[in-house]
């Protein structure tokens, strides 16, 4: 068997090929009188259900017919008769695609990567270093040195409360309040740049 593509504009609306079909001339012929009688509605509801979005409704409606062609034998012989199958299945099919939409995370454009710094960038370091710096200067001095102990040293609770003669309670609770005060300062000034 030979595959066709049945050229078929809806209208003036597609001007791309709606459906590739395999078979005999008897086949092709359905096919091609399915999507004389019902593509041109088809695709304009699809172009509602789709906000007007013409790429998504034109493959939708392309599915839709694909799926016709499909069940060609299991459906009525009469073309007129099958707008409401046809419509149901458009519309599950634009119902599917908008779940898969929301499924899937917002596709971003390609990232020129020559703009993106060196990795050993000693100004980015410089900055981020003066940064943290002045973040680091709003907290108070019992913040500021459970936050020096922990994670500048590299000590546990533990470690740093024996250090500072504190309980570990202490120092847990300093540091959880101190990274809070530090979030917010952190994005202040980058909100600031």
């Amino acid at each position: 068997m030979v595959s066709t593509a049945i050229s078929a504009q809806a209208g003036g609306v597609l001007d791309e090929n709606i459906v590739a079909v395999a078979g005999d001339d008897a086949t092709q012929a359905r096919m091609r009188a399915v999507y004389d009688a019902h593509g041109k509605a088809i695709h304009r509801y699809l172009m509602q259900l789709t906000y007007g979005e013409r790429r998504t409704a034109e493959d939708l409606t392309q599915e839709t017919m694909l799926r016709a062609w499909r069940h060609l034998n299991t459906l009525s012989a009469d073309v007129t008769a099958l707008r409401p199958w046809l419509m149901t299945v458009a519309r599950r099919l634009a119902i599917d695609a908008g779940r898969y939409r929301q499924a899937r995370p917002t596709e971003v454009g390609s990232i020129d990567l020559t703009w993106l710094p060196a990795q050993d960038d000693a100004i980015d370091r410089m900055l981020s270093s003066e940064t943290v710096r002045t973040a680091l200067a709003q907290l108070t001095p019992e913040h500021r040195d459970v936050i020096v102990e922990v994670y500048y040293r590299g000590r546990s609770m533990t470690e740093a409360a024996a250090a500072l003669g504190i309980p570990t309670g202490t120092v847990k609770s300093r540091s959880y309040y101190a990274l809070r005060i530090l979030r917010t300062a952190l994005g202040s000034m980058a909100a600031a740049r």
